[in-house]
C-alpha cells in the first residue's frame, strides 16, 4: 500500500504538471477583447521596458504573475471586503494595492498547501492518512495560509499605529515649540520633518509634500487622518485645521492636544496593568497556592497512619 500511495501521488503531480504545460502553450492562450483592440488604440510607440524604473527583476513574473492575478481575483470574489483591505494597507504604511495583496495571499495559500502536502505525503507513507483526509488537510492548509496572511496585515497595521501613538506626544510638543518660536504651520511641519524620524514623521512628510504640491494644509492634514485609524490623531488634525481656519493660537492647541494624548496613554497603561493583574492571579491560584497548601499540610499528615 505504501508503494501504491507514493505512485498515486507522483502520478498526480506529473499529470498536473503536464496540464499546466498544455494550458501555457501559445496556441491555448485565450485572447481577450482588450488584447485584440488595444494595439489599434495606442497612438504612440510603447517605451522600452529596459528604460522603465519600475521594471521587475524577476524573470518568472510574466509566467507566474497572470496565475497569481487570477487566483487573487478568485479570492477577492469569494472573500470580498476590498475597501477594508485597502484601509488596512494604508494603515500599515503600504500602497493600497488590493490586487497585489490578493496575489500575496495566493502565495501564502500555496505555501500552506505545500506544507500540508508534505505532511500528508508522510502520513500516506506510514499508512495513517487516507486520500479523503489528505485532500481535506491540503485544502485546510491553503485556507489557513490565506487567513494567516490577512491576520498578519492587521497585526502590521496595529503595530504601526502603536508606534505612531508613542511618537505623537513628542511630535505635537515639537510642533508647539516651533510655532511658539514664530514659525508658521507649514514651516513648523518642515522643521519637524527634517529633525525627526519615525512613522508619524513619515506621514507628516507626506502631508508636507501634498501641501507643497498645491493642496491646502487642511486638505493635506485631512489625508493624514484618513490614512490612519487613530482617533487621537484625527482630533489632533481637526484641532490644527480649526486653528488655521479661524486664526486661533496654534501653539496652545498643540500643547493641549499633546497633553490629551499623554493622558490617554496613561489611561491605556493603567487599563493594561489591570488586565495583567487579573492574568497574574491564574498561576498564583492554580499553581503557587496549591503547592503552599501541600507543603503546609504534608508534615502533619505524615504522622497519621491511613492503613487499616
Amino acid at each position: 500500500m505504501t508503494l501504491l500511495h507514493a505512485g498515486w501521488l507522483l502520478g498526480s503531480l506529473f499529470g498536473v504538471g503536464l496540464a499546466l504545460l498544455w494550458l501555457g502553450l501559445p496556441m491555448n492562450r485565450r485572447h481577450t477583447l482588450a488584447d485584440r483592440v488595444l494595439p489599434y488604440l495606442v497612438d504612440q510607440a510603447r517605451p522600452s521596458t529596459l528604460l522603465s524604473p519600475a521594471r521587475s527583476g524577476h524573470r518568472w513574473d510574466p509566467v507566474v504573475g497572470p496565475w497569481l492575478a487570477r487566483g487573487g481575483a478568485v479570492i477577492d470574489r469569494v472573500i470580498g471586503d476590498a475597501p477594508t483591505v485597502r484601509r488596512r494597507l494604508m494603515r500599515a504604511g503600504q500602497a493600497p494595492d488590493v490586487a497585489r495583496f490578493r496575489a500575496q495571499q495566493v502565495l501564502a495559500g500555496l505555501v500552506g498547501a505545500g506544507v500540508s502536502m508534505a505532511l500528508v505525503a508522510l502520513g500516506w507513507a506510514t499508512g495513517r492518512i487516507g486520500p479523503l483526509l489528505g485532500v481535506a488537510a491540503i485544502v485546510i492548509g491553503m485556507v489557513l495560509g490565506i487567513v494567516v496572511w490577512d491576520q498578519l496585515l492587521s497585526r502590521r497595521a496595529s503595530a504601526r499605529e502603536e508606534r505612531m501613538l508613542t511618537e505623537f506626544p513628542t511630535i505635537a510638543e515639537f510642533l508647539a515649540l516651533a510655532v511658539g518660536a514664530g514659525e508658521g504651520a507649514v514651516g513648523a511641519l518642515d522643521r519637524v520633518c527634517r529633525l525627526s524620524h519615525g512613522e508619524l514623521a513619515g506621514e507628516l512628510r507626506r502631508c508636507l509634500a501634498d501641501a507643497r504640491a498645491g493642496a491646502s494644509l487642511p486638505t493635506a492634514l485631512g489625508g493624514l487622518a484618513d490614512r490612519t485609524g487613530l482617533p487621537s490623531l484625527a482630533r489632533f488634525v481637526d484641532g490644527i485645521v480649526v486653528a488655521v481656519e479661524r486664526g486661533t493660537p496654534l501653539a496652545d492647541v498643540l500643547r493641549a492636544q499633546a497633553q490629551d494624548v499623554r493622558e490617554g496613554g496613561r489611561r491605556a497603561l493603567m487599563e493594561s496593568a489591570g488586565r495583567k493583574e487579573i492574568a497574574m492571579m491564574v498561576p498564583v491560584v492554580f499553581l503557587v497556592l496549591p503547592t503552599t497548601v501541600v507543603f503546609a499540610l504534608f508534615p502533619g499528615l505524615s504522622f497519621f497512619d491511613f492503613s487499616f
